[in-house]
């Protein structure tokens, strides 16, 4: 792989005739790039499918080929490609599903809007996996049909499909009422058996709630853990599945929007910290109860839903709360009104001001302020903000221990100098990002063309702000090694 030729090919700068040349020196890797770029015209496409035929199915599925670009015998993968995105048309269905290649007429039985005289090919075809794969896909008047089918594939595959009827849903359950499975080599190794068919069938949210219930008990871990996310089970049900001796099954309970404050406060005394995680991140907790589990269980980061759901009233009077956790969690949002915002931005508390300091209202005061109370701790998080002025970002990467994860933030920032990026560079991570941006200055960008590190070479070639002078003589010693 040569990663100033993959950096060029990707460089949105590249004019029309390097691409060109590109195309003819393209190995599968650069020709997933030159694929990629929007401007690649139709014949430029096409020449590339030609010469990496491989790279077809994906300027298929990026719209540079069209459906009379492709000839379905000869590219069969690129005409799946477009069928799968919906824009193959009947003939190319009817062509590949008569393939010699199973994975061929699998991957048609996933594509939509099939022509009904396909769908009758596929339903009766030869291989059991192409059956199962259609019948994951199927309408609810195909999958009726193949519910009776002999192998446990197709019919469990007909039990995961959300489109089945829920009486059929609710039939597979039991089992009753259909013939009896044949004994198959291919669902043996894949463990597909009787209760294969039963557990996707309650696994599935479209079978009944009346079929499902009388599923589950106290003792097997197997359904109760998958139904634990239906929303629409008894609270008997769910009062049943709290008490679990299996704390994964207790956990998913806990994070079910459907369950009772009742039981979301009994869940929010459980014994593993992991549940008690999940009650707070539950987007029906009452604030009361949320607040008493900020001093009990270490909940991380990141907006809760409850109070990304919070009143305006309620945001208000959290933002108030004397526990800074709390007021750690309002700063997450990013739709604060204005005083609220700046209450929290003057907050004491370091995780208060790291939580609030990317908030897009902010000005360059009000993230100098921060940067200046909290030091260190908050850099990263300032520098984050897209309204970081380029002269703080300086500042912030000159420091005299600069922070790594601040380096980071300000090689993708927007409003990054030369200078600023040049520090980040220093960086084995931040490095990448800084050769990929486009204030930095060309000299610089020439050097790091031989950068030892392959993906800052390929990052610096693939920046705008390169040459297109030093573009060519990329492009160029390719074409003399």
């Amino acid at each position: 792989m040569n990663p100033q030729l993959l950096g060029a090919a990707a460089n949105p700068a590249l004019p029309a005739d390097l691409v060109e040349r590109l195309i003819s020196l393209a190995d599968p890797e650069i020709a997933e790039e030159l694929a990629c770029r929007p401007d690649l015209s139709r014949a430029q496409a096409l020449v590339l499918g030609d010469r990496v035929p491989e790279c077809a199915p994906l300027l298929a599925r990026l719209g540079h080929l069209a459906a009379a670009d492709i000839d379905p015998v000869a590219r069969p993968d690129a005409a799946l490609a477009l069928l799968e995105e919906g824009r193959g048309g009947p003939e190319f269905a009817r062509v590949l599903v008569r393939s010699a290649m199973v994975e061929h007429r699998a991957r048609l039985a996933e594509c939509p809007g099939l022509p009904g005289d396909v769908v009758d090919v596929l339903t009766s075809d030869a291989d059991e996996r192409v059956v199962a794969e259609l019948a994951l896909w199927a309408t609810a008047e195909v999958t009726a049909r193949l519910a009776e089918h002999p192998h446990t594939m197709v019919r469990r595959a007909v039990a995961c499909n959300e489109a089945t009827s829920p009486a059929i849903l609710a039939a597979l359950v039991t089992g009753e009422g259909f013939p009896p499975l044949e004994e198959c080599e291919r669902c043996a190794e894949a463990h597909y058996d009787a209760g294969a068919v039963r557990y996707a069938a309650l696994l599935n949210p479209s079978t009944p709630v009346e079929a499902v219930v009388p599923q589950v008990n106290h003792d097997e871990v197997w359904p109760g853990w998958g139904l634990t996310a239906r929303t629409d089970l008894p609270s008997e049900t769910y009062e049943l599945l709290a008490g679990h001796p299996v704390p994964g099954i207790r956990d998913a309970v806990a994070k079910n929007p459907a369950i009772s404050d009742g039981l979301l406060r009994r869940l929010a005394e459980d014994e593993v910290d992991f549940v008690r995680r999940s009650v707070a991140r539950n987007p029906r907790i009452p604030l009361d109860l949320l607040e008493r589990l900020t001093t009990t269980t270490r909940i991380g980061s990141g907006l809760l839903p409850r109070i990304a759901a919070a009143t305006e009233a309620e945001t208000d009077h959290l933002a108030r709360w004397r526990n800074p956790v709390l007021r750690m969690f309002v700063a997450e949002r990013r739709d604060l009104p204005p005083a609220v915002r700046d209450a929290l931005a003057a907050d004491p508390d370091a995780k208060v001001i790291k939580s609030v300091a990317p908030h897009p209202g902010l000005d360059e005061s009000q993230l100098r302020s921060m940067a200046r109370r909290h030091g260190a701790r908050v850099y990263a998080k300032v520098a984050a903000n897209q309204a970081a002025p380029s002269s703080l970002l300086e500042e912030l990467a000159n420091k005299a221990a600069p922070v790594r994860k601040a380096l980071r933030e300000i090689a993708r920032h927007p409003n990054a100098t030369d200078p600023a990026l040049r520090i980040c560079l220093t960086d084995v991570q931040a490095r990448v990002l800084a050769a990929g941006h486009p204030a930095l200055a060309p000299s610089a960008l020439a050097d790091l063309l031989d950068h030892p590190d392959e993906r800052v070479a390929e990052a610096a070639a693939a920046n705008p702000a390169l040459p297109q002078s030093l573009l060519r003589e990329v492009v160029r010693a390719a074409q003399l090694s």
